[in-house]
Formats: C-alpha cells, structure tokens, sequence
C-alpha cells in the first residue's frame, strides 16, 4: 500500500467518524470531548512536542512513532476544523514548484 492511500484511507476514517459517532472509537471520543476542539488541538500539541523531542535526542524509533501519532492528530484537527482532505490536497499542490 503506498503512503498517500495510507493517509487517504485514515482521513477517511476520520471523516466518517466525524459523521458517524462509536462508542469505542478514539477519533469519537476526541471529537465528543466536552473540551471540544481545544482537546484536539492539546494533542496536537503534546504530540508535536514528543515529535520535536524525539528529533532532538536523535531516537529514531520515537521519531517515526511521534511522527505518525502527530500526522494522526493534524488530519483529525483538520477534519474537526471543516477542511476537507481535496482542500489539503489543493492547498499542497498549488505550493509545488
């Protein structure tokens, strides 16, 4: 499977989770916290530290776990947020040279 349909299969469970709430679901009960979006945006932020920190100290398992729990928790703030995956495809595209 290559990364782009990785991260196109994620978003996409992302967003059904933002239409469809379960139980037992992270992405719901991130969505459904009562802090609302400040809870997603502190675990974007507590995960972007990690990943920072992770670089700093040069331990390379942590980088690419911390990488991953970061981008996971971009695309949910994204999501929560009303982008839609075309909007971010777009936008990267259009910083292409």
């Amino acid at each position: 499977m290559s990364e782009r349909s990785v991260i196109e299969e994620l978003w996409d469970v992302i967003d059904d989770r933002v239409r469809n709430q379960r139980p037992g679901s992270y992405v719901s009960s991130l969505l459904a916290d009562p802090k609302g979006i400040d809870r997603i945006l502190e675990k974007v932020g507590e995960e972007a530290t990690e990943f920072i920190l992770a670089v700093k100290n040069l331990e390379q398992g942590r980088i690419i776990s911390e990488a991953a729990d970061l981008q996971f928790h971009l695309l949910v703030a994204l999501r929560a947020a009303g982008v839609t995956y075309s909007d971010l495809l777009r936008e990267l595209e259009s910083r292409r040279r």
